[in-house]
């Protein structure tokens, strides 16, 4: 229970990873609020955390609206009496060539990817001063530090989330607030299921050629990327800050696309 008598926040945590990453912190003994823009999926995310016996807030929200940001933030911290861990994970990814890309769209994923993150850390912060110190963890990636055709702007808000965390941990040192990111390679999730369907004219010879580009032989599991928010979340991390974390089983060094 390393996470006990802490309260966390996850966002996009309807499915997948972030579903994953809720649960792993309540399995560690947090009090867990989730949201995600999906109604049915956050309420079946709600009822898991449920089933482990930690304290559960799950709301429907559409991250882009700031006024609802802040009375989910308001609402978690009226509930458990503190907020010690943020995650932010939520995101979209749209893919095409930039040029075919309309500004709506681009606008869009700058919104959720980027912008949101650093409005739920603003209102955050304070709830985490008073609780004497906290995480925070932002969901980057490996096209954060990789160029990937087709996700130029995604790839663009990870790797701002890269350079925002280092700017947040150096505010918020002196209140043992901590500020890392992390950044998965592929991960057997929903969302790489549906690129691949998407995207991919054999999504099955796609998956084995998505497990070929990563130097271990496979793709990552969401319980092995939870694990490292987990571990961010808790005191083992605590000198730990201003750090980006790849668990992407040495893709970013010799990452390539696929070709099939």
């Amino acid at each position: 229970m390393r996470l006990a008598d802490k309260a966390a926040i996850v966002t996009g945590a309807g499915d997948g990873i972030g579903r994953g990453i809720a649960l792993a912190l309540a399995r560690e003994g947090a009090a867990v609020a989730v949201c995600d823009i999906n109604v049915e999926t956050v309420a079946e995310t709600g009822r898991l955390v449920a089933d482990t016996g930690r304290p559960v807030l799950a709301e429907a929200l559409d991250i882009t609206d700031h006024g609802l940001v802040r009375s989910f933030v308001d609402d978690a911290a009226s509930r458990f009496r503190r907020i010690d861990v943020l995650v932010n994970n939520a995101a979209i990814m749209p893919v095409s060539p930039i040029e075919d890309q309309d500004e709506e769209t681009m606008a869009r994923i700058l919104s959720v990817n980027l912008l949101a993150p650093a409005v739920f850390s603003k209102y955050c912060i304070p709830h985490m001063r008073a609780a004497g110190g906290g995480s925070i963890i932002h969901m980057a990636s490996v096209t954060g530090h990789n160029g990937h055709p087709g996700v130029a702007v995604y790839g663009a808000t990870k790797g701002g989330l890269i350079a925002l965390a280092r700017g947040q941990a150096m505010e918020l040192a002196e209140d043992r607030i901590r500020v890392n990111t992390v950044s998965p390679g592929t991960v057997d999730s929903p969302m790489l299921h549906n690129f691949v369907k998407e995207n991919a004219g054999d999504p099955e010879a796609a998956l084995r050629a998505f497990d070929r580009l990563h130097p271990i032989g496979r793709v990552a599991t969401i319980g092995e990327v939870a694990n490292v928010f987990v571990f961010l979340a808790s005191d083992e991390s605590s000198d730990i800050t201003a750090t980006d974390i790849r668990c992407d089983g040495g893709y970013a060094v010799q990452g390539r696309q696929p070709t099939e």
